[in-house]
């Protein structure tokens, strides 16, 4: 599967210890994806690792410096498939500077919540639909504070 056109997305999250919320970003186009949610993100460029290119384009698309977390593991080495010729490495993230707008490629973002119906509620481009389930799934798996802390007394 190597070859393929690399793309990279961040799911920003509230806290990359404990996440409980997620930012997701309404696609302008193309018009066959214009209105469904996504991951912000975009091609690496020639010469820029993944995590270069990811930071790069969190500036350019939302204004915001972050700092990458875990990588949300795809099925392959190069990520989750993309339609087409193409496939995305997704990290978990979360802002350092600046507040989130939708400078480039989305007109509206939307924290939603990692646990309840609300994530499930946003009709999401159907490529990153298995990366949403790997991302609840983690975060379901994972003990809040104050389970931890009750399983140490």
């Amino acid at each position: 599967m190597s070859g393929l056109k690399q793309i990279v997305g961040a799911a920003l999250v509230d806290d990359l210890d404990a996440p409980t919320r997620l930012l997701a970003a309404r696609r302008t186009s193309p018009p066959a994806l214009a209105g469904m949610w996504e991951f912000p993100g975009g091609k690496v460029e020639p010469g820029e690792s993944c995590e270069a290119g990811l930071l790069r384009e969190l500036r350019e698309e939302l204004g915001i410096v972050a700092a990458l977390g875990a990588e949300i593991t795809g099925p392959t080495d190069q990520g989750w498939k993309l339609a087409g010729q193409a496939a995305m490495r997704v990290w978990l993230a979360a802002i350092t500077d600046g507040k989130p707008a939708p400078l480039e490629d989305h007109d509206e973002l939307r924290w939603v919540d990692l646990a309840g119906d609300e994530i499930d509620a946003l009709t999401w481009i159907p490529a990153d639909l298995p990366i949403v389930d790997a991302i609840v799934d983690r975060h379901a798996a994972t003990p809040t504070a104050a389970e931890a802390a009750g399983d140490a007394g």
